[in-house]
């Protein structure tokens, strides 16, 4: 097993983000404590370091007729065999996640930590527990993301005691997304979206739910970045090209869906007037659309290389 030192060390991340620890009336029941007090006690077993010398042994004496407990070692958490894991040999087990025993399963029933919409905790010191073993490239910029400042829990799209976590499948992990995210969810069943509703594409592929240094947690550097690979087409550079569209994709379009072709934030000609108000202001667009700027597609039926040319002569993008 390993020391003291070495065990308080490794959960000690979670110490750090508590309050100095406050004292406490044997009397009161855990629970009611306040959140701050609550989180002092639990940094002050971390202090003392008190971890069972039986480990899970002792913790499923109690547990071991919950099924959801139980469920942790169909999971990749549970592998006793897999030295990675916290139910390995030499590990801390159960404590590894929810803290020294102390005198927990005794009369005094000292708190633990607990994850989800009922602890006690903070989605801040809940993560704390994560982040001590799960510091891979892809969460480098989980601190400071709008997941991290909006206090999201990892359990609240992670589930450790599971056979298979569903945030691993990645239309399950879609679900978790759009339980929050409503506009979105509404915006990809419009007639014009991208096909995440069909799982040809996932929420994962354009965003880093942990957190990038880029807009909305995007994948890529930029909007544009995300766009181009899946449309290497339209990345250029062009001999002519369209300044909108070489800016922001986001500027005619709408990533998650619209109700107008192509998934335009405007219809034509609306949306190119919206910036060339100008051009062929003088020409009436037919209400019936029997011409060429009301009817088709509008302005695209002449600039149908709108998103840029390398014809010599297309400087205004009709070929």
């Amino acid at each position: 097993m390993m020391s003291v030192v070495s065990r308080t060390k490794r959960l000690g991340v979670l110490g750090t983000m508590l309050l100095s620890c406050m004292a406490f009336n044997a009397s009161s029941a855990w629970e009611d404590l306040p959140q701050e007090e609550y989180e002092a006690v639990l940094k002050g077993k971390f202090e003392q370091g008190n971890y069972s010398a039986k480990g899970a042994d002792n913790c499923l004496m109690c547990h071991r007729r919950n099924e959801t407990v139980m469920a942790l070692f169909e999971g990749v958490h549970g592998r006793t065999e897999n030295p990675a894991s916290p139910m390995s040999s030499g590990q801390l087990q159960c404590e590894a996640c929810h803290g020294p025993m102390g005198n927990h399963n005794r009369g005094g029933k000292e708190p633990m930590i607990t994850f989800g919409k009922g602890s006690q905790l903070s989605a801040s010191a809940q993560n704390s527990v994560c982040l001590s073993c799960h510091k891979g490239d892809d969460r480098l910029a989980w601190h400071g993301s709008t997941h991290d400042i909006e206090e999201v829990a990892c359990s609240s799209c992670h589930n450790v005691h599971a056979a298979q976590d569903p945030s691993r499948d990645k239309h399950a992990a879609d679900e978790n997304c759009l339980s929050c995210h409503q506009q979105q969810r509404a915006q990809i069943h419009q007639r014009s979206s991208h096909p995440i509703r069909t799982g040809q594409l996932n929420c994962t592929d354009c965003h880093n739910p942990h957190g990038t240094l880029n807009t909305a947690m995007l994948s890529e550097h930029n909007i544009n970045d995300n766009c181009y690979a899946c449309h290497a087409d339209k990345r250029g550079p062009f001999l002519w090209e369209h300044a909108p569209v070489a800016e922001d994709c986001s500027s005619c379009h709408n990533p998650h869906g619209s109700v107008n072709e192509a998934m335009l934030t405007q219809r034509t000609p609306l949306l190119c007037q919206s910036c060339h108000a100008g051009v062929h202001s003088g020409t009436p667009v037919s209400q019936s659309g029997q011409d060429a700027f009301g009817g088709g597609r509008s302005c695209l039926n002449c600039h149908n290389m709108v998103h840029g040319s390398n014809h010599p002569s297309g400087k205004l993008l009709q070929r």
